[in-house]
């Protein structure tokens, strides 16, 4: 397999538009170059860097509401987090990553794409639970499900959503972890396809939504957790 970065797709002019087309390709040889080379890609990923790394992470925009604040647990390279910083600037991203040669990246490359909607922040997820509040967590290969919800709910306020990247065991995972659902007092969770004529296959999420007691403690809800069939989501 070549190592080379290939040339973007033309379904990339369609995703990033704008601004974004320049920071988008300026991303990618962030990835190819420094990125393989510091560890944070594997340079067999590079020639997948356009469909499998920037579109699949941007689709997931699609998922994520208007002006509100993002965090990208376990960040690694930027992705989602940086790649949704990009298409949606109207978002404010937070890029939480615990190790220090990640973090060091992750800031060179906000500053690199001049993004002035993101910040780096060092650390685990567990350490800013009451600390920090944001309306959506975004994760991407992190953890299975059962420990991205003791991660991501106490970081989100009532009715934010977890987005959770998943691949072929979504569904699974979301059963398996039912009862914990239920526990955490979360108002949804359901499986959501996004990027639909973009990507292919189109990347599924899982979507947990927070649910908030008055006084700020979580309740356990009465209400069924439902593994629904994928949904597609906004702008489809």
């Amino acid at each position: 397999m070549s190592d080379q970065l290939p040339e973007p797709p033309e379904v990339a002019r369609e995703v990033f538009t704008g601004d974004a087309w320049a920071r988008a390709e300026a991303f990618a040889e962030l990835l190819a170059g420094p990125g393989v080379v510091r560890g944070l890609l594997g340079p067999r990923e590079v020639p997948r860097i356009w469909d499998r790394h920037l579109l699949n992470c941007a689709v997931v925009a699609d998922a994520v509401p208007a002006e509100v604040r993002l965090v990208d647990i376990g960040s690694g390279a930027g992705l989602p987090g940086l790649v949704l910083a990009i298409v949606r600037p109207d978002v404010s991203v937070t890029l939480l990553e615990p190790l220090l040669r990640r973090t060091v990246f992750l800031e060179e490359c906000v500053e690199a794409l001049k993004l002035d909607n993101v910040e780096v922040l060092r650390g685990r997820a567990e350490e800013f639970g009451g600390r920090r509040e944001f309306d959506v967590v975004s994760a991407r290969a992190v953890a299975p499900l059962d420990r991205l919800l003791k991660w991501s709910l106490p970081l989100l306020c009532e009715n934010g959503q977890l987005l959770a990247m998943k691949g072929e065991r979504a569904a699974e995972e979301l059963a398996e972890a039912e009862t914990q659902l239920r526990s955490s007092g979360v108002r949804s969770a359901e499986l959501v396809s996004v990027g639909h004529g973009k990507v292919e296959p189109p990347a599924t999420l899982i979507r947990v939504v927070a649910g908030r007691a008055p006084g700020g403690e979580r309740q356990a809800s009465r209400r069924k957790v439902r593994a629904s069939r994928p949904k597609r989501g906004r702008g489809e």
